[in-house]
């Protein structure tokens, strides 16, 4: 575990230290079968779409963006990061995107305008491009479209609450980190953040790259207006000490809460918080708000 630890913070280390790449190249880093193509600035970028048995286009239904991590591919995040059982259950689309080649691995470029920018990936506009395909193929809610991510992905899903909030109702973030950068945000945006204490590669606390769990909080708490203290759960039935804080009472009635594994390392976490997976408490979590608060 500690040497796969010491390379992951390696390859970052990497990722965070490279200038612009061109990232023309999408076959060199992953490979997906079975993906839908999309041409987007002139590169051929995929994303794996999940159609629920249970959507019959009658009525129009949320869409779920799940982002894998730092040089992830999209078919073996889905199985690790699995939603597809919700999603026929309560009847939502589900996209796990594809992220593009950065010298051979694959990466979300979350700030394009800020220091912390990876590449020339146009990576808000790669995804707002997949919404309007899908959107124009299938009944989609389009006041209910949700953002999640592990790692790097939560990255981008924090890019996304900043940079393109007109689209996205909610987000969650696994593992994740908000990067030093934010946009015009068009609404109060309800966020959940789950991380485990002993991460090697995001500190819980910070680092001299990354920002702190709690000032990621402390920025979505001060922007949507919720309580500043929060009410404090646990559970450890699952085998894991994990303790839930909700700053609720924000604008529109959003919350921000957070999911506070005690050992945990840096993973999409298969412990269970009151009977419920990390996919579920993330759905259960943005699933109750649509993009103008909650529902």
């Amino acid at each position: 575990m500690k040497k796969s630890i010491l390379l992951f913070t390696f390859l970052l280390t990497i990722l965070s230290s490279c200038k612009k790449d061109d990232n023309k190249n999408p076959g060199e880093c992953y490979s997906n079968n079975n993906a839908h193509s999309i041409v987007h600035d002139g590169v051929n970028r995929e994303y794996v779409l999940f159609i629920p048995n249970s959507y019959d286009g009658t009525s129009s239904v949320p869409l779920m963006l799940n982002f894998h991590g730092f040089g992830g591919i999209a078919n073996d995040y889905l199985q690790e990061a699995d939603m597809r059982s919700l999603a026929e259950a309560d009847t939502f689309i589900l996209i796990y995107p594809q992220g593009s080649c950065l010298d051979g691995l694959s990466h979300w470029n979350a700030c394009p305008l800020g220091g912390d920018n990876k590449s020339d990936a146009d990576d808000f506009s790669f995804v707002e491009a997949i919404i309007n395909e899908i959107s124009s193929q299938y009944n989609v809610d389009m006041e209910r479209i949700y953002a999640a991510g592990y790692s790097n992905g939560g990255m981008m899903a924090y890019g996304l609450a900043n940079y393109k909030s007109d689209l996205v109702a909610a987000v969650a973030s696994v593992s994740g980190v908000m990067l030093e950068c934010t946009g015009s945000i068009s609404h109060p945006m309800p966020v959940v953040h789950l991380h485990g204490t002993s991460d090697g590669v995001i500190p819980y606390n910070g680092s001299s790259d990354w920002s702190s769990v709690q000032s990621t909080l402390d920025y979505w708490i001060n922007f949507n207006n919720t309580i500043t203290s929060p009410t404090v759960s646990s559970d450890n039935s699952g085998g894991m000490s994990i303790e839930h804080y909700v700053y609720d009472q924000g604008d529109s009635s959003v919350s921000v809460e957070h999911y506070k594994y005690i050992g945990a390392d840096h993973v999409w976490f298969n412990a269970i918080y009151q009977h419920q997976s990390t996919s579920e408490l993330v759905w259960s979590f943005v699933s109750r708000y649509d993009i103008n608060g909650l529902r």
